[in-house]
């Protein structure tokens, strides 16, 4: 009986084995092919259809810069139904991206797309300590999840604030496993003049955003992926 077992086992062993390299060996596939095709047309036709937007707004200046890129974005519609994302004590923003769609709607002639206002929690707190921030970051993982479960959105348009970076892996996730074809479009702050932000440079080095652009030429310079876009603001 002890024989039979170990024959049991060395059977079942290299099947394994084999499982797992196939599994990987398709993953690893699957992701250079994902690499290769990222910031291509998500539909090369003529008469291109709308496109479901999440748009992730940040306190400070990432709103304000967010805005004026809108504010050129949304004389073609084209990104609809548009879903706006801030932090969950980033009420301002809100406010502002509210005031956009009201003078979208308002030069549009009364149309106007479908839009969403949400919230997420925050990584991280101002001031808060490490210690507490893993219960916290691990709850905004949990929430971003679910948020892009909800939306799936087909273009993600961000400019920096920390808010962003689950939502952009959880879209390159979505990507791997076939989910959704999430395009990431980051735009960085025109503050960062010699370096990237945090936020940038994971989407830059991680080569999760399939669009990068920048506002100074050194950046481009240093960073050759990205794009040099000139001052948006």
């Amino acid at each position: 009986m002890e024989n039979q077992h170990d024959d049991n086992c060395s059977l079942f062993t290299p099947s394994i084995i084999t499982v797992t390299v196939s599994a990987v060996l398709i993953a690893i596939t699957r992701v250079f092919y994902i690499l290769c095709q990222s910031g291509k047309p998500l539909y090369p036709s003529k008469s291109p259809k709308p496109l479901s937007t999440l748009i992730v707004l940040g306190s400070g200046g990432h709103t304000a810069e967010m805005i004026n890129v809108l504010n050129v974005l949304l004389l073609k519609d084209r990104f609809c139904p548009r879903f706006y994302v801030a932090a969950g004590t980033d009420n301002m923003s809100l406010q502002k991206a509210h005031l956009l769609e009201e003078n979208v709607f308002n030069l549009n002639g009364g149309k106007g797309g479908s839009t969403q206002f949400l919230q997420i929690y925050r990584s991280r707190e101002v001031g808060q300590s490490y210690i507490t921030s893993i219960g916290t970051t691990f709850l905004a993982l949990v929430h971003a999840l679910w948020l892009m479960i909800r939306i799936r959105p087909q273009v993600v348009l961000c400019n920096g604030p920390g808010t962003c970076v689950p939502l952009c892996v959880i879209a390159f996730l979505f990507k791997v496993v076939g989910v959704r074809w999430s395009s990431v479009f980051y735009v960085e702050s025109i503050a960062r003049v010699r370096k990237l932000s945090l936020s940038g440079l994971l989407l830059y080095k991680l080569r999760i955003a399939d669009q990068f652009f920048v506002q100074w030429p050194q950046l481009q310079r240093k960073y050759p992926r990205a794009h040099y876009v000139g001052c948006l603001m």
